[in-house]
Order: structure tokens, then C-alpha cells, then sequence
């Protein structure tokens, strides 16, 4: 019986449609733009939250920094959580690539309030605060969605100290099927964002970074120095393209089986695909469940994490379920 692998989303296999597409694609050569089916995706996913222009590039991650960089000028300073994923899985990226200072929250989802109290304005010898990046869904966070009203609100705080707002939505698609936003009521309140298609929604690769037309012409020169320059693209964008045609109401089914999970392991109400579990030993109880047939991620020293995805059907997730509650009851 082949292993229930529950690590992330990012461990779909494309379907064989998905296959089908990506072997037909019409390709051109993106470093000069004249990749036919990059273009389509661009202006899709462009279109889709309402800004003019996107760039594809090979990871959430190179989409992060280039959003990032967009709007934060070196030695300027960018404030996020301190469980973000640019802070905490991008390898000190902001410091290293954009020399931009990050200050951070206590970690989880931004509280516009807080956010406001903790801008710096330009003068009196400190660092003003160029940026403030949110993520959507929050992974540390258990795949929580920042409510719409809290980033209307934050965008109102921001605005009026003049600082810009980036988006990490590596699954803000998620975030708009568990909260009934439409995709561009989340564009309109980003600068810049960064949105994965190699998330739930199965493709193999490819983020998009999604501002104005302006900002875009200079994320294609960044992209060309990280090294994320693509030739025939367009077999990774047919990828993208029939994901978002065809896998993004399903990500419901994902948060359905991810609050099976839940309630199997009295963890409690989860707001989309992620189910964190507080564990007395994480390293053991993720190598016991390994055993088991069920691959779980290690988050922290007592916490483990269950992701459900395209690959997790409902019988996958019971077995999982199942198999961590056991370990759990021991």
C-alpha cells in the first residue's frame, strides 16, 4: 500500500489531463516574451486579481524575494510575523538578496492595530518601514485565512503611513474558497503578490508575481538575475493554466478531509488544508506514523503537520487519521 503523504500540498503528481496539456502546449522563448502559453497564464492570473500585469517564476519562494525587493529598497525595513514563511523558510533571502531589514510581530495572523503601532516613519535615526508582508493562508498559523475586514483594515494602516503591502499567497486560493472571496477583492489590497500554482492545485511548478505593468518590467530583470529565466516555458504554464481551470473549486475537498482529520484528533476547527498537532515528541511520533505508512511533516519540537492535497482522497485521510490517533492514544 503506497505511503499516505500528508508533508505539503506541494507533492501532487500532475494528473495524466494535466500531463495532456503540458505535452501540447505552444511554446516560444520567454526570456524574450514570445512564449505563447507563459503570456496566457500571465494575463489569467493578472486578470484574475484585478492588476495589470504577473511574471512567472520557477517558486513561491524567488516570487517572495522579487515582490519583496519591488517594494523595499535596501537598508529599508519590511515588518511581517515572526512565523512568516519569508522570515522562516526562505533562508535569510530578504537580507541576503535585497539587504532589507525585517522586523517582526509576534507570529500568526497581523492584527492591524498592532501593525499600525509598530510602523516607522523615515527621520529620527531609525530605519522607516518601507513594506508590510502578509500571509495568506498562514502556514505556521495552520492554514488560517486572514479575514477580508482585518486586511481592508490594515490596508486603510498602511496606506495612511505611505507603506506598501505585499501578499504572500502561496495558498490564497484556499483562502478564497474558505472565505467566499473573490480574487480580486484580494488584489486590489496588495502592491504585490505572490501566488504559487504548485500548491493544492497540483501543477509541478511555477509562482507568478502579480503587481502593475510597471513594477512587472522590472520583476522580469530580477528574475533574469536570480537565475529564474526560462526558455520554452510554456510546458510548466499549460501546467498552471489547466490547474486553475479545473483544480480550484476542489480545494473545498481538501479542507473537508483536513477537518475530518481534525475532529479524528480532537484538534478543533481548522480553516482550510492544514492540521497542526501538538505532540509530546514530534521526531518520534513522525517516524512511528512513518512506519505506518502515513509521512507527516515536523514543524517544531511538539509539532507535527498534516497537509491534505490532491493526491489525499477520503479513505487517505481516515488512514492518516487513524494512524496518528493511534500513536497519539499510546
Amino acid at each position: 500500500m503506497p505511503p499516505v503523504d500528508l508533508r505539503s500540498d506541494t507533492l501532487t503528481r500532475p494528473t495524466d489531463a494535466m500531463r495532456a496539456a503540458m505535452a501540447g502546449a505552444e511554446v516560444g522563448d520567454d526570456v524574450y516574451g514570445e512564449d505563447p502559453s507563459v503570456n496566457r497564464l500571465e494575463e489569467q492570473v493578472a486578470d484574475l486579481f484585478g492588476h495589470e500585469a504577473a511574471v512567472l517564476v520557477p517558486s513561491g519562494t524567488m516570487g517572495n524575494q522579487i515582490g519583496l525587493r519591488l517594494l523595499v529598497p535596501p537598508a529599508e525595513e519590511l515588518v511581517c510575523d515572526a512565523d512568516s514563511h519569508v522570515v522562516t523558510y526562505e533562508h535569510g533571502a530578504p537580507a541576503l538578496h535585497g539587504g532589507i531589514q525585517t522586523r517582526t510581530l509576534p507570529g500568526g495572523l497581523l492584527d492591524a492595530d498592532e501593525v499600525a503601532a509598530f510602523l516607522r516613519p523615515p527621520g529620527w535615526g531609525t530605519v522607516a518601514t518601507s513594506a508590510v508582508s502578509v500571509e495568506q493562508t498562514h502556514n505556521r498559523g495552520g492554514g488560517a485565512v486572514h479575514p477580508l475586514p482585518v486586511l481592508q483594515r490594515l490596508r486603510e494602516v498602511t496606506a495612511a503611513a505611505g507603506v506598501a503591502m505585499h501578499c504572500d499567497g502561496a495558498r490564497i486560493w484556499n483562502a478564497a474558497i474558505a472565505s467566499g472571496t473573490d480574487l480580486e477583492e484580494y488584489g486590489r489590497l496588495f502592491d504585490t503578490l505572490s501566488v504559487c500554482l504548485s500548491k493544492g492545485l497540483g501543477a509541478p511548478v511555477g509562482s507568478l508575481v502579480v503587481t502593475d505593468a510597471t513594477r512587472a518590467a522590472r520583476a522580469r530583470v530580477m528574475r533574469k538575475r536570480l537565475g529564474g529565466g526560462m526558455r520554452q516555458a510554456g510546458v510548466l504554464a499549460a501546467a498552471g493554466s489547466y490547474a486553475l481551470e479545473h483544480h480550484v473549486e476542489r480545494l473545498a475537498d481538501d479542507h473537508r478531509r483536513a477537518q475530518l482529520i481534525a475532529d479524528a484528533l480532537d484538534v478543533g476547527p481548522v480553516d482550510t488544508n492544514i492540521v497542526a498537532v501538538q505532540v509530546h515528541d514530534a521526531v518520534a511520533v513522525a517516524a512511528a506514523a512513518r512506519e505506518h505508512g502515513v509521512l507527516v511533516s515536523v514543524v517544531g519540537p511538539r509539532t507535527i503537520r498534516l497537509v491534505t492535497h490532491l493526491d489525499v482522497d477520503d479513505a487517505g485521510a481516515q488512514r492518516a487519521a487513524g494512524v496518528v490517533g493511534e500513536l497519539l492514544a499510546r
